[in-house]
């Protein structure tokens, strides 16, 4: 794939709030296939679009990525085939030393691309408007609409009820059944409590929802509550995060890896990944020269 059609399919992925990580060759030694320039892209699922190298690459590539996918973190790394040349990393690099490579060292870097912050807003009060100014202006996909059937995205990480008594009960039900992470009422402590109480949910998801809205700052102008509940969202996110699910794409989900038994490296247990199947277990590779000696004498790797 062209570099220039790998970058429209990047800007495709993007509207479409898929995650991804893309991964540009800055530096290559000879003889490595690969030269600076080149560039992939790492799917959740461990997919890789574009060229980095060859297969041992793309595995270290494969893993590293789906790492920074859990984390949104970007990182250089510095894959060598001389294992002990892995020095313990510096600050934004990441050293893995794999000696199946053909020779020569790659640096890429892995640049996680995670869709901004989704905040479902229902309303038209000046508190639900000023969630929409606060929240552009801090880089999230704000969604406003006054429509309380308009469906909630899956992946969206708030939904902020700001309406005063119109149709709260029914949106706070949906965005509790979606398993939004943060679900907020604008209103009063007395009347908020009224309010959820009233759910027809369980208890558990009851408790869930943030009412009054907002971390307590002494806000009283519209805007200050809308930044007293964005704050709230921020505090409230995963210290490392996990992707929740998109639709119509995958979850992104945690980097769960495997030992290739020929030559030891971490390898992503992904469909992607090179497998064999051996006495009832999935075997994975780094390349296909593990999978081949392998496969040739698995008795003497397992």
């Amino acid at each position: 794939m062209a570099r220039t059609d790998l970058l429209v399919r990047a800007d495709h992925l993007r509207s479409g709030r898929m995650p991804f990580v893309l991964a540009t060759v800055v530096r290559a030694e000879r003889p490595t296939s690969a030269k600076a320039g080149d560039c992939a892209l790492v799917l959740p699922d461990g997919t890789i679009e574009g060229f980095v190298g060859g297969s041992c690459a793309e595995s270290t590539v494969r893993l590293q990525g789906l790492r920074l996918l859990e984390t949104g973190e970007s990182t250089l790394l510095r894959i060598t085939p001389v294992p002990g040349e892995a020095e313990p990393d510096a600050e934004g690099l990441v050293t893995v030393g794999n000696p199946c490579l053909s020779g020569g060292t790659l640096e890429i870097f892995l640049e996680a691309m995670l869709p901004p912050t989704l905040v479902h807003v229902f309303g038209d009060a000046p508190v639900a408007r000023a969630l929409v100014s606060v929240g552009e202006a801090l880089g999230y996909a704000i969604s406003a609409t006054s429509d309380p059937d308009e469906r909630i995205v899956t992946d969206a990480r708030a939904v902020v009820v700001a309406s005063h008594g119109r149709a709260e009960e029914r949106v706070l039900t949906a965005a509790l059944h979606a398993d939004v992470p943060y679900v907020a009422l604008v209103a009063s402590r007395r009347r908020g409590r009224a309010v959820v109480a009233g759910l027809d949910v369980p208890d558990e998801q009851k408790a869930r929802v943030h009412t009054p809205a907002g971390l307590d700052i002494g806000a009283r102008t519209a805007p200050e509550i809308a930044l007293s509940i964005l704050a709230e969202v921020i505090a409230d996110r995963p210290r490392v995060a996990t992707r929740p699910t998109t639709e119509p794409s995958p979850p992104v989900r945690a980097a769960t890896e495997a030992v290739d038994p020929v030559c030891g490296m971490a390898v992503a247990v992904a469909e992607s990944s090179l497998q064999l199947e051996h006495a009832g277990q999935t075997w994975y590779f780094c390349g296909t020269g593990c999978q081949r000696a392998f496969a040739d004498d698995p008795e003497r790797y397992t």
